[in-house]
């Protein structure tokens, strides 16, 4: 008997076909979701071009801009440390103007004579002083000048006078 007879009612043959032409319906489907998809990697791919070239771009002024900066800092680099020397040469010869002025004022302060002992010229008095002489006191200095012991005693806050010495300046009260 053969394989297929008209008695033999087996949908299987109808089934195969039905399948056949649903795997057709969604390879064309399929199709279409592709030719689809590559229409949007196509555009994107146009956008995506331009954007490349920009980050290559902003990649190239970042590196320029990388090296200006490390030029900047080599340049304050180095005027810092001409600053510092700067300063050093000027502290310096501060320090040996400095030690000038002292040895002005030293020499000013204290005249040496030739054989090294101080000078001793005489003293002398200005407006409004006066020269201790031996014996004086302040009461005889006060007669003298017409003025009172306090007014004498005032204008000579730090001298004592139990201890007044020959030679040593006063100051006098103002005359009224």
């Amino acid at each position: 008997m053969d394989t297929i007879s008209r008695e033999n009612n087996s949908y299987l043959p109808v089934a195969g076909i039905i399948v056949g032409v649903l795997a057709l319906v969604l390879s064309g489907v399929a199709l279409a979701k592709v030719s689809s998809a590559k229409k949007e990697i196509s555009a994107v791919s146009t956008q995506v071009e331009p954007l490349s070239a920009k980050v290559d771009e902003v990649e190239g002024l970042a590196r320029n801009a990388t090296a200006a900066a490390d030029r900047a800092s080599g340049v304050a680099n180095k005027l810092a440390g001409e600053t510092n020397a700067a300063f050093s040469e000027v502290a310096q010869q501060l320090g040996n103007i400095r030690g000038e002025i002292t040895k002005v004022q030293e020499a000013r302060v204290a005249p040496k004579a030739a054989n090294g002992k101080t000078a001793a010229g005489p003293v002398v008095a200005g407006p409004d002083e006066y020269i201790i002489k031996s014996g004086d006191t302040f009461a005889k200095i006060a007669r003298a000048q017409g003025a009172t012991l306090a007014d004498i005693q005032a204008v000579n806050p730090g001298v004592d006078a139990s201890k007044l010495k020959v030679g040593q300046k006063i100051k006098l009260p103002a005359k009224k």
